[in-house]
């Protein structure tokens, strides 16, 4: 592993959050706790956004309809995704940081991220724009499919932690 990644895990162990994170038997479990609540409900938007543009389910909703209610349960829990993640790292710092699934789990979340971006930006402006032409219709599925590999990956990769290191 990279010298310079395994420097910041033994000083990041060191810290007094970090030790203090340690020290409390309840904090990890109550965070990872928070953590996977909030991963559940991205998620879960996120699949049923996906499951709507591939006509599963919802038929009688607009997709953009369908979009506007469960975009927000997916932006907002990304900020305490974000705290609860970067506590859990701070916890174990090394378990994290040097495992190749928590890599993949990061850029994985990244791709997410930016694939549920690149879907809601056009609704923004025009709320049938995937409806407009087969083409975006047939881009609108690409998407939905990409989102849903993309949060399932998440979700394994983020569950492989517990069972992969350096």
């Amino acid at each position: 592993m990279l010298r310079w990644l395994d420097r910041f895990c033994h000083w990041l162990a060191a810290t007094p959050l970090s030790q203090a994170l340690q020290s409390e038997t309840w904090i990890v479990p109550a965070l990872q706790t928070v953590h996977i609540l909030c991963v559940a409900l991205v998620f879960s938007s996120a699949l049923l956004i996906d499951l709507r543009i591939f006509g599963a389910v919802s038929r009688a909703q607009p997709e953009a309809g369908v979009a506007a209610r469960f975009l927000p349960s997916l932006w907002w829990p990304l900020p305490v995704l974000l705290a609860t993640g970067s506590l859990l790292i701070s916890a174990e710092p090394a378990r994290s940081l040097e495992n190749p699934s928590f890599q993949i789990k990061m850029a994985l979340l990244v791709a997410a991220i930016a694939v549920t971006y690149a879907y809601q930006r056009p609704l923004r402006h025009d709320a049938e724009y995937w409806h407009r032409t087969g083409q975006r219709r047939h881009a609108a599925r690409l998407v939905a499919a990409a989102s849903a590999a993309l949060w399932i990956g998440i979700i394994l990769a983020g569950r492989w932690i517990a069972y992969t290191q350096e």
